[in-house]
């Protein structure tokens, strides 16, 4: 629970106005325009692209000073560090993997600032420490981000990513004795590492190296799929498969169980839809064969017995189904339906001792099935709640796997499943500082603009008064099919302990209902999600939760994007905006490091139909001088080369130009954090510091008592 004087002395409402704030002057070039088919666009902060300038660096620098003087000034802030640090204070342990006879998993034990890696002999023996990522760096800030042991649990790869970055390293360590080899990989991004059967190397995907002083910003083109052998400098590494005639393709290889067959995923950019091909691995110089090249849906590979691969995928279905395909015979007329199209999505599949394991989604809720190779149905598995689940995986010779269990209140217990049986047993619960039981969840359906039905999870304390003085947190997402489902966070549990409410919206663009939804919020459909959210927004209003002083927004990423459009279209709907590492310039998104590769979900500029459509709702370019925006607090992060910082950059320097000006003004700030990126592995001692840092905020600027 809450600390009883942290409830009892709290200050009186705040006032909404940026006191005597005054924002650093940022330079203007009115020379830049841009012709987008005629029509001209004006960037005059275009210089804030260069991250490696004096000029750019003297800018952070200031906002930083003025954001961090307007947060420090807020009493409330260091009480609210001081509860999310003592309610993050617990151990956290992973799922565990088993492989070559040894079984692996992450643990915390509380505030480290990265998770810590442990080998066992057994799920019953004590564990050691293989690999502590918190030695690497004095800030905590380089994370572990790949662990692959090899078959014969001799050696381990890891990757580990520095200050937040995508790019990663790999390197080798001897699991018996915990010291490393001399191997080292560099320009690894958006790779795995897949051992050979024989444990000789391993194979792994990697980019050009980038132009000196380019790494965070130049786009990344050309994958390439390598084999390492152990033991030798990466100038030796032998070239597997690489699709010059195709540099936007992302190539994703990995050995099969059997150890018959090197797989490839085969994607472009973002885009659900992949190719699937495969190498027979017992054949010398076997070629490459393009099994399904069509790209005409998404093939998810599950397992192959013997000839037979199955694939977890949504031709023909956008709700997704199961089918097997025999390599030998591979044309469609022979292809089998195992698992059929059902009312709810089928999410993801895996296969552990010769069963299926099916997760759906049932609005956007968790429900597991069993199922034979056949597509016999075996069992419904009983889950511990209404939650989410993540895991379920292993070979298909296992004969137990694990899973984690979450829902909004309840922390990621690890139960183990017996495959046979259909038993679960619970193996780690964590024991937190928080208190559910004062709260509840509800499920509620918005009717959008055009009328469709979108979800909503409501998560606040029992017996809330419906009189519209309750601050609120909408969050959402709404793209690249990804699905929001409900799970356990410790900042979320003090944003309810403060009294707040939260609201997670399952908008379209997501991945919750299947491949329909997901087309519904993309390229020229892109102003559905903006409609759901402010649907969802005007709902929490009507129905007396909140009102427009006392609600605040939040998204990250494709959420930033997302917060950006709805307070630019909006503004008078919202007493506060989060957006987050946000996509804020549409018209130049795709120039920068992967960007290019979300053309399948927003389109793109070059685009005649496609630039209107996002020309309409681009953050940056829709922001309205001498216009009452509410109280802003863009995040992002220097070594960002997801979203790079230049999107945030832009848009706080135009949305400080355009805010009316007055005492009564609300403030519009950015906080930049240095050495992290777009979130992953970012230093639990950040985390908590901009976790802090935006609930102070939303206290102040919502008037919270």
């Amino acid at each position: 629970m809450m600390n009883a004087t942290l409830l009892l002395t709290l200050m009186p409402a705040f006032a909404l106005a940026a006191d005597s704030l005054t924002y650093p002057v940022t330079r203007k070039d009115d020379s830049v325009i841009d012709d987008y088919h005629g029509t001209k666009v004006a960037d005059p902060y275009r210089w804030l692209e260069d991250d490696n300038s004096e000029e750019t660096k003297a800018w952070v620098k200031a906002q930083n000073e003025v954001t961090f003087g307007f947060l420090k000034a807020i009493p409330k802030r260091e009480q609210i560090r001081e509860r999310l640090q003592k309610a993050w204070n617990y151990e956290r342990t992973g799922i565990p993997f088993e492989h070559g006879g040894k079984w692996f998993f992450n643990r915390n034990s509380g505030l480290q600032n990265q998770s810590v890696l442990y080998v066992a002999d057994s799920l019953e023996a004590e564990a050691r420490v293989l690999l502590d990522p918190n030695t690497l760096s004095k800030e905590g800030t380089t994370s572990l981000t790949e662990t692959a042991p090899s078959e014969d649990g001799k050696w381990l790869v890891y990757g580990v990513s520095k200050a937040g970055s995508d790019w990663q390293e790999f390197r080798v360590k001897d699991i018996a004795t915990g010291k490393d080899t001399e191997d080292l990989i560099e320009w690894v991004k958006f790779s795995g590492a897949s051992w050979a059967k024989d444990s000789s190397g391993f194979y792994y995907s990697r980019y050009p190296k980038p132009k000196e002083g380019a790494a965070l910003t130049e786009a990344n083109k050309n994958q390439t799929v390598y084999f390492h052998k152990l033991g030798t400098p990466q100038s030796e590494d032998k070239l597997i498969y690489a699709r010059p005639d195709q540099p936007d393709w992302g190539l994703h290889a990995y050995v099969t169980d059997d150890g018959h067959y090197l797989i490839y995923s085969v994607t472009h950019g973002t885009d659900p839809k992949n190719r699937f091909f495969y190498q027979d691995l017992k054949q010398a110089d076997a070629k490459v064969v393009e099994l399904l090249n069509d790209f005409d849906a998404s093939y998810s590979f599950i397992e192959n017995v013997g000839t037979t691969f199955y694939f977890h995928t949504d031709l023909k279905a956008p709700r997704y189904r199961v089918i097997a395909i025999d390599v030998m015979k591979p044309a469609k007329e022979n292809w089998r339906e195992i698992i059929p199209e059902g009312v709810d999505k089928l999410d993801s599949v895996s296969c552990v001792d010769g069963q299926l394991l099916c997760k759906s989604l049932k609005d956007a809720r968790s429900a597991m099935v069993a199922y034979d190779l056949e597509g016999k149905k075996l069992r419904d598995i009983e889950l511990p709640g209404i939650g989410s689940v993540g895991g379920f995986g292993g070979k298909r010779s296992d004969k137990i796997t694990h899973y984690a269990f979450t829902s909004f209140t309840t922390p990621g217990a690890i139960y183990s499943y017996d495959v046979a049986s259909g038993k679960s047993t619970l193996w780690k619960q964590p024991k937190v500082d928080f208190d559910a039981t004062p709260y509840e969840t509800t499920q509620v359906f918005v009717k959008s603009k055009d009328g469709t039905k979108v979800p909503m999870f409501l998560v606040h304390k029992k017996g809330l008064k419906l009189d519209g003085t309750n601050a609120t947190l909408l969050y959402g997402y709404g793209g690249f099919d990804i699905s929001l489902t409900p799970n356990f966070s410790i900042g979320r549990a003090i944003w309810l302990e403060l009294g707040g409410v939260y609201a997670l919206a399952n908008l379209r663009g997501g991945g919750e209902y299947g491949a329909e939804w997901h087309l519904a919020g993309t390229k020229l459909r892109k102003q559905n999600v903006f409609d759901d959210f402010i649907a969802c927004a005007e709902w929490l209003q009507k129905e007396g939760y909140t009102s427009p002083k006392k609600l605040a927004i939040m998204g990250g990423s494709n959420g930033g994007l997302l917060v950006g459009a709805c307070m630019t279209q909006r503004p008078e709907l919202y007493g506060a905006a989060l957006p987050a590492v946000g996509v804020m310039d549409m018209l130049r998104f795709h120039q920068f490091t992967i960007g290019w590769a979300w053309k399948s979900d927003y389109g793109s500029s070059e685009n005649a139909d496609e630039f209107k459509a996002i020309y309409a709702y681009s953050p940056l370019h829709n922001l309205k001088p001498g216009t009452r925006y509410p109280a802003t607090l863009v995040t992002t992060a220097d070594h960002d080369d997801r979203v790079v910082p230049a999107h945030s950059f832009k848009f706080a320097a135009r949305l400080q130009e355009c805010h009316a000006k007055g005492d009564d003004a609300p403030p519009v700030l950015i906080r930049i954090e240095t050495s992290a990126g777009h979130g992953a592995g970012t230093a639990l001692t950040k985390v908590i510091e901009e976790t802090a840092d935006e609930w102070a905020f939303l206290w102040k600027v919502l008037g919270m008592e």
